[in-house]
């Protein structure tokens, strides 16, 4: 992902960044300005992105490393930005132990794969073999965490003691 800074020397990251939305699975397009005339790099596949500014359908996103560019905002998956409401999590589901299990693999896997790259024990096509089908998305913010279960195609919340489904690509009423 290689989008427009904010201002010089933005890249260094932003102390305190919070996500407030998700790109979707398949990424995301991007542009210099909400005209559509000039494109940019794509967002990568579920990487965390604020929502700074919404134009109609265009959206203004920000990068954890300061970068920032346009895209279709109707796209982006919305993350809660706080516990759900006061009734408590809708849906209690699976302890999130053996998700954050299945996060923790999947990146083991990509590391490995990334230091064999590195280190010439193999090649491009021997990687992109490796790491296909590895999916996984985590925001970490304190007490409170948000997985993505490629399993169900779902965002899940968890609070410490349980985990909902929350957000789904498929939108209201969709099914997840």
């Amino acid at each position: 992902m290689s989008t427009v800074p904010l201002s010089p020397g933005s890249a260094s990251g932003i102390p305190g960044f919070l996500p407030t939305h998700v790109v979707p699975p398949g990424g995301l397009a991007t542009w210099t300005a909400p005209d559509g005339t000039v494109p940019t790099q794509p967002l990568d596949p579920l990487l965390p992105v604020r929502l700074v500014e919404r134009r109609g359908e265009w959206g203004q996103v920000l990068c954890s490393n300061g970068w920032a560019a346009w895209t279709d905002a109707r796209l982006l998956v919305s993350l809660p930005q706080g516990p759900p409401a006061a009734g408590g999590l809708p849906e209690r589901t699976q302890d999130a132990r053996a998700l954050l299990a299945r996060v923790q693999e999947a990146l083991g896997q990509y590391r490995t794969a990334m230091e064999d790259l590195a280190a010439g024990r193999t090649d491009g096509e021997t990687f992109a073999g490796t790491t296909r089908g590895l999916r996984i998305g985590a925001v970490l913010d304190g007490d409170a965490v948000w997985l993505y279960d490629a399993g169900r195609d779902v965002w899940c919340y968890c609070d410490g003691t349980a985990m909902a489904a929350l957000a789904s690509p498929a939108g209201p009423g969709g099914e997840s």
